[in-house]
């Protein structure tokens, strides 16, 4: 088992915002060594817990973003575990340069998640349902496909399981800079601050604002854009999901909710992802943009609703 180490005191607070009940920070070791921060917090009801959701975030978010998600699983009857992956959040970063959003390849992300989940097995009632967004959704989708996690059922929130097409048109530039040794520099430059008006992501100003007061209040959560090589490793991950039987075993029930706003990933590749899934229900939240679960309450609620259904179909 690897090293574990709580640190209580180690969540970034801001006003509205509180931790989920009984919540605490574990630092666990990565494969690599890496320190990795993850956020535990137990069933509300310790005698009759109702199993535990895996919440995996999306890129450039972090453990805090996730305490209403986590606070509303509780009130479900469940324990929650959140993780900050390799190079977000809290987590040990990849380059010297802190801000730049990379990752070498998608394996040491599923390589956290797995880790993560053997390290705390002991912690996580049965059964496990797992709760990922965008570049979470493509980390959790393959270990799930390659056996390397085993969940009951998986929810799916605007997963990256295909980026729009302006990304793949850039395939050769992709492999031209990781092979000549550019894989950290920035595949996007860094611009001016994001602000409300001009954002993509959702229309909820305060659950917009809430990110941006937790960064204030500590600088080291924020990441900019992508380098080449965090580019290269996701064009890389979705091509394992076309090859022929790549998703064969993934059997468990699944339920995906699709932006109908989407301007980051591919809403097409649900469609096609979906239906190849034995178990899937698929639906478009209409006027929601990337960011469902940081949506209004209203968007909100649809996908809610679906993970009830998906828990009914599941039997937990």
């Amino acid at each position: 088992m690897a090293d574990t180490q709580s640190r209580p005191s180690e969540f970034v607070h801001v006003k509205n915002n509180p931790a989920p009940g009984g919540a605490r920070v574990v630092w666990f070791k990565g494969a690599s060594g890496r320190s990795l921060r993850t956020c535990l917090a137990p069933a509300l009801s310790a005698s009759k817990p109702r199993g535990t959701v895996i919440v995996c975030p999306g890129r450039t978010e972090f453990i805090e973003k996730y305490f209403e998600v986590g606070r509303e699983l509780q009130k479900m009857g469940f324990a929650v575990l959140i993780l900050d992956w390799p190079g977000q959040g809290l987590s040990e970063r990849l380059l010297e340069d802190s801000k730049k959003g990379h990752i070498d390849r998608f394996e040491t992300f599923m390589g956290a998640l797995a880790r993560g989940l053997e390290t705390f097995n002991d912690q996580l009632p049965q059964p496990r349902v797992c709760l990922a967004h965008s570049m979470g959704g493509a980390i959790a989708l393959a270990a799930i496909a390659q056996g390397l996690v085993k969940v009951d059922a998986a929810a799916f929130s605007a997963p990256m399981w295909g980026l729009k097409s302006k990304f793949f048109g850039m395939s050769y530039l992709v492999w031209a800079m990781r092979a000549t040794g550019r894989s950290g520099d920035y595949a996007i430059q860094p611009g001016p601050a994001e602000r409300f008006e001009n954002n993509i992501v959702t229309h909820d100003k305060r659950r917009w604002e809430m990110q941006r007061d937790l960064i204030e209040a500590a600088p080291d959560l924020e990441l900019g854009p992508v380098t080449w090589g965090w580019l290269g490793a996701s064009l890389d991950i979705l091509a394992t999901f076309t090859k022929p039987k790549a998703l064969s075993k993934v059997t468990i029930p699944v339920f995906v909710a699709s932006a109908g706003e989407e301007k980051l990933v591919d809403n097409a590749s649900h469609a096609e992802i979906a239906r190849r899934l034995k178990d899937c229900e698929h639906i478009t939240v209409e006027g929601a943009m990337h960011e469902i679960l940081m949506e209004t309450d209203d968007r909100r609620a649809e996908f809610w609703s679906g993970f009830q259904r998906l828990l009914k179909r599941a039997g937990i």
